[in-house]
């Protein structure tokens, strides 16, 4: 497929992002075709870094349980714990194990210390935050952390009288945690207690302590610090989305799995725009979760179609959020080999640069009526780009190769 994009390829600059876009978005996303490769964190983290510095970010927000993000964002803003804990505690899916991650950690605390000693307000210090529920592919947490959050939350501000249940009746009804994460209800929904009579009292119950979270925020305002409130927002939408999840994962229907991914996603969505109320956010991300197309996966033997949490985002807070794709040439310790000429990545890996943006309308143009073939991976682990979803990309990074270089683990 001979074309040349000479005109449209950039270098991965928060200058050169910015001029992109029509303005600063109040959600920059940039996503990944893999998890893990340090090539990829790495450039994340070079330009994550120029976009905070240079156009006023506040807020870091990855693929990782929004509750244990917590633990992360106490340290990089106070100082709480240590790095290694952060790193142990204050991530799901493995990822603190990810020295591109742990770089990022160090460096968000180490430009909070800077501000503090140049005197900055506490209000400007930078944030962390993940934005996946607490759920892994094989299930989810018990909502038990959640719900006894914030009812712990709410009981400090206002009368007993006004909650809908004692601490005590919540314990009961949760229950112990195993029966909430039992691994077998992913593949038997009769194993998953998420259609139980105490299942079903706890999502009244959260609804009900959500609603009154919200009916009483003008005393809460006047009670509470801006950060329990974001907290016990964020405890509310986290028990309430699990148990919605937890009642899927007991569901018998065909739409089981498209509504897992959809209640993932719509969680995911959530919480980047609770998120983008307190300031402009950079979110990195799978690219499946952050595109403003359609989402699709292969799962169980069926092919699942869904909108992502980036689809939800854009119909909200239109041209405010913003997308960068990540393509890949070669990852070769996982057998991911030069991509064939006629695929799009074969006509970005022909370009000489190692890693480049290039503008996906521009893209698109070069492309015009081509037929191009699409990328098959033979590993698992890696999405192809998509040529269809160039109508739905502000840009796309391209890396020519990722190369694994480092332990994925290193000491501070």
């Amino acid at each position: 497929m001979a074309t040349d994009i000479k005109d449209i390829v950039h270098a991965v600059e928060a200058s050169a992002v910015m001029r992109l876009l029509p303005g600063r978005p109040r959600v920059l996303a940039l996503g990944e075709p893999t998890h893990g490769e340090n090539t990829l964190l790495d450039l994340r983290n070079e330009l994550f870094r120029q976009l905070v510095e240079q156009e006023g970010f506040g807020t870091i927000a990855m693929e990782s349980d929004c509750l244990t993000g917590l633990v992360v964002d106490d340290y990089v803003t106070s100082g709480r714990g240590t790095l290694d804990e952060a790193m142990d505690r204050g991530f799901s899916h493995g990822w603190g194990a990810f020295a591109g991650n742990r770089d990022l950690v160090r460096w968000m605390r180490a430009h909070n210390v800077r501000a503090d000693n140049e005197g900055s307000p506490v209000s400007e210090r930078l944030r962390f935050a993940g934005v996946d529920g607490p759920l892994e592919i094989t299930g989810a947490a018990s909502p038990r952390q959640a719900l006894v959050a914030l009812h712990r939350g709410l009981s400090a501000w206002v009368s007993a009288d006004l909650l809908p249940c004692s601490a005590e009746s919540l314990d009961r009804l949760l229950g112990a945690d195993d029966r909430w994460t039992e691994p077998a209800a992913m593949t038997d929904p009769a194993r998953s207690v998420g259609q139980s009579a105490e299942a079903a009292q706890l999502r009244l119950l959260a609804e009900e302590l959500a609603v009154l979270l919200d009916t009483r925020s003008p005393h809460l305002l006047a009670v509470a610090s801006p950060d329990d409130l974001y907290r016990a927002h964020l405890y509310a939408r986290t028990a309430t989305g699990l148990l919605r999840y937890h009642h899927w994962m007991a569901d018998t229907s065909p739409a089981r799995l498209t509504r897992l991914v959809e209640i993932r996603d719509q969680m995911m969505a959530h919480n980047l725009l609770a998120l983008a109320e307190r300031g402009p956010v950079l979110v990195n991300a799978h690219n499946s979760h952050l595109q403003c197309g359609k989402s699709t996966m292969l799962m169980g033997g069926a092919l699942l179609e869904w909108w992502g949490a980036g689809a939800m985002a854009q119909a909200r807070l239109g041209d405010q959020y913003a997308f960068l794709a990540t393509a890949l040439g070669t990852i070769p310790h996982q057998g991911v080999d030069t991509p064939p000429p006629d695929t799009v990545e074969g006509l970005l890996y022909a370009r000489p640069e190692d890693q480049y943006l290039v503008e996906a309308s521009g893209l698109a143009a070069t492309l015009g009526n081509r037929r191009t073939a699409p990328r098959v991976s033979p590993w698992f682990g890696y999405a192809p780009l998509d040529p269809a979803h160039l109508a739905d990309v502000d840009g796309v990074v391209f890396v020519k190769d990722a190369v694994r270089t480092r332990a994925t683990r290193t000491t501070a």
